[in-house]
């Protein structure tokens, strides 16, 4: 199936207007199911090559429109996601929670009741930005999270550090899973998982921009306010205005988006329908969006969707190293032996290192239209680093091991949601299951719990932990993907004796929905 994927134009989402299964007469039904599986099956006559060309020309016009007014606003906002989400970890080498009367221990607390709030107000966030629309929804995430970001400068005791964190884990909560719905709303399939690369790279980029922050505005020394007290306020305000940028910026759909004539309007929704077309069935407004956004059914079947529950416990291994150290990382570059203020500095580049693996790991897995080996070779760089920092005594050859760990460990969150987006065709499934897949984001409350203040300065159990979960996610994910190619036979057989009518029932009838029907094959 892997080369029946690479030729087809329409997989690959620059041409999916392209061409359109062959009226030819197939011999073999297998032969058929092929075509209809891969959407396409390229021009069959010399004026179909020119449109061909023209679509495609077409299609890298929309993308570039995309990539240039839609896609850099939405990673900024995530910008400020991370930032927010990490900034306490910066702030706490500054004796943040000395200064409000808290202890060492509060904050591990805090950093895990936070992700409690963040996890399971995910699907219910995912449901309402599908509902409201991601054009509402996530400015107002935005203003609420900012606000109490900004309020946290003031707060005092263990009661209010603790209602801050899991204030701001409920605003966080749905704004990933409804901002990648909101883009494959926009990109077809095989155009997704750069643009998700590039957007969750952010999160990388959060941990070395707040550093960098951190270390300029530590140098603050004057002034009514402590030092990690303006870090506070200005991040909050920061927050809370591009919230109200994005309000105005953001396009309700494709068909609707200020950047686009009016050509490209009609080629960029019809394209989007084109490509889950073979699969689902909706009326569609005059933006592109479907007018039935959300039912009953969606959710039903996510709770049934047998792939997401599966990889999603794995998901929770592989991600808490990037999950841990978003928050600890500057608390265990200090105790390699670097000051307070130096601590900050340091850790921009592992945080710089996650984000170019992410990057190259993203660009190779659309490029080559495969998800599960580039996350298993993510994986195993991930293990690598982390031998290296357990088993090497120098602070150098740790620091080194470091880099290389986070090198290898973002690139599986980001595109285990490529890959899942890409086999849910169904868009209001699809939205609820990245809402559901934000349950990964538990690597949270394991990684707060496990690097904990009496493990300074070296943290050697915690990366022994880190290392036996991250070993557990590398034999999980192998395990999906020949799970994946054995569920894809299964179809493949079940379909091999069917007529084309048959086959063409299959498609449209109700009886089995959307990726569970025998005609939709799996990415992998």
């Amino acid at each position: 199936m892997d080369s029946i994927r690479k030729q087809s134009p329409a997989a690959s989402g620059d041409a999916q207007l392209a061409g359109r299964t062959s009226k030819s007469s197939v011999s073999k039904p297998h032969e058929k199911l092929a075509e209809i599986a891969t959407a396409a099956r390229g021009p069959v006559s010399t004026t179909d090559h020119v449109q061909s060309r023209e679509s495609i020309a077409m299609a890298k016009r929309v993308n570039r429109k995309l990539d240039f007014a839609l896609l850099p606003i939405l990673s900024f906002l995530y910008l400020f996601n991370g930032l927010d989400r990490s900034n306490i970890g910066n702030a706490e080498t500054q004796g943040f929670t000395r200064d409000i009367g808290a202890s060492p221990e509060d904050l591990n607390l805090a950093v895990s009741l936070f992700f409690i709030t963040f996890v399971l107000f995910q699907p219910p966030s995912a449901a309402v930005g599908r509902w409201l629309g991601a054009k509402h929804w996530i400015p107002i995430m935005m203003i609420g999270w900012g606000a109490i970001t900004l309020a946290q400068a003031w707060i005092k005791g263990r009661g209010a550090l603790i209602a801050t964190r899991l204030l701001i884990g409920a605003f966080e909560a749905g704004f990933y899973p409804t901002a990648v719905a909101y883009l494959s709303f926009f990109y077809c399939r095989f155009d997704l998982a750069t643009r998700i690369g590039l957007f969750y790279g952010q999160y990388a980029i959060a941990g070395a921009f707040s550093g960098s922050i951190a270390y300029g505005i530590f140098h603050l020394r004057t002034g009514p306010l402590n030092n990690w007290q303006y870090l506070f306020v200005i991040e909050g305000a920061l927050t809370m205005l591009f919230g109200l940028i994005a309000w105005v910026w953001l396009p309700t759909g494709p068909g609707s988006a200020w950047f686009f004539s009016e050509e490209e309007r009609i080629f960029a929704a019809e394209r989007i329908k084109a490509d889950n077309a073979l699969y689902v069935s909706h009326a569609y407004s005059e933006d592109g969006v479907e007018q039935d956004r959300l039912t009953k059914r969606d959710v039903v079947e996510t709770g049934k969707d047998w792939k997401l529950w599966y990889v999603l416990f794995f998901n929770i291994c592989a991600s808490v190293p990037s999950q841990a150290f978003s928050v600890f990382l500057p608390l265990v570059v200090q105790g390699l032996g670097y000051s307070s203020i130096q601590a900050n500095l340091m850790s921009v580049p592992p945080f710089v290192c996650g984000a170019v693996g992410l990057y190259l790991f993203a660009l190779s897995s659309d490029h080559r239209k495969e998800r599960g080996l580039h996350i298993i070779g993510g994986i195993l760089v991930a293990l690598v680093g982390l031998v290296i920092t357990v088993a090497v005594r120098s602070h150098g050859g740790k620091y080194a091991g470091l880099c290389i760990l986070l090198f290898g460990s973002y690139v599986s969150a980001p595109l285990t949601v490529a890959w899942l987006s890409g086999n849910t065709p169904e868009p209001g499934k699809r939205a609820l299951v990245l809402g559901v897949n934000g349950f990964g984001n538990l690597a949270g409350v394991i990684g707060a719990q496990l690097y904990r203040p009496k493990y300074k300065p070296d943290y050697h159990i915690p990366f022994y932990a880190t290392l036996g979960f991250v070993a557990l996610a590398l034999a999980g994910y192998l395990a999906y993907r020949f799970t994946l190619q054995h569920v894809n036979r299964r179809k493949l057989k079940t379909m091999s004796d069917k007529t084309e009518e048959e086959i063409q029932c299959e498609r449209t009838d109700n009886t089995r929905y959307a990726d569970r029907k025998w005609t939709f094959i799996y990415g992998l």
